[in-house]
């Protein structure tokens, strides 16, 4: 598929077939195209848990899903998804990197970071995932997890406290599904979201 069809068709999907595997092979590409991110000092402080196991899979929305629901619209077609990655980042990977002597930085401080590179560097990756899916004739959905549930969700999968996930990926072949109610916004147009060479 052509670059700009992955892009034009790229959108969140919310409900998959069950019965339809993603490919192990599949699986290795959007695995493969996710590492390939840019990451700053090429840190790639990331880890992904990947969650293609029917017992896992239920234990990772027993475990993030607030007050055990499961019964909207939304949840019931995202627990079809047959294969979930939980994208992480890791802080003390960006903050040991750029403490490396060819950085210059002599400690490990936050002050110098205008934003938290870990976090963009890892959705970089997730996005690339998400359009993998789409040039694989698959569908995906990046959501976060509620922030009450993930002491219980690094509880039920052992992750180690330098690692954040960031949100959580599903990924499958696409079942009907219903369009998200804010997309009726509309998508702003070019001439109201980019400024050039000056702001005002």
């Amino acid at each position: 598929m052509e670059f700009a069809e992955v892009v034009r068709r790229r959108r969140m999907v919310r409900n998959y077939d069950p019965d339809r595997p993603v490919p192990p092979d599949v699986v290795d590409r959007l695995l493969d195209h996710a590492v390939r991110a840019p990451s700053a000092g090429f840190a790639q402080g990331w880890g992904f848990l990947v969650l293609e196991e029917a017992a896992d899979r239920e234990r990772f929305w027993a475990a993030t899903t607030p007050d055990g629901g499961g019964r909207e619209r939304w949840l019931a077609g995202m627990r079809r998804a047959p294969l979930i990655v939980v994208p992480h980042a890791n802080e003390s990977a960006y903050l040991t990197r750029y403490a490396e002597p060819d950085k210059g930085w002599t400690d490990r401080s936050t002050d110098r970071w205008p934003v938290p590179y870990w976090y963009v560097d890892t959705g970089f990756a997730a996005l690339l995932m998400l359009l993998t899916a789409v040039d694989e004739g698959l569908g995906a959905c990046f959501f976060g997890i509620p922030p009450q549930r993930l002491a219980t969700y690094r509880e039920s999968f052992g992750v180690p406290a330098e690692y954040q996930p960031i949100g959580a990926v599903t990924i499958g072949y696409r079942a009907p599904d219903h369009r998200s109610p804010s997309l009726r916004r509309g998508r702003r147009g070019i001439d109201e979201v980019v400024r050039r060479g000056r702001w005002s």
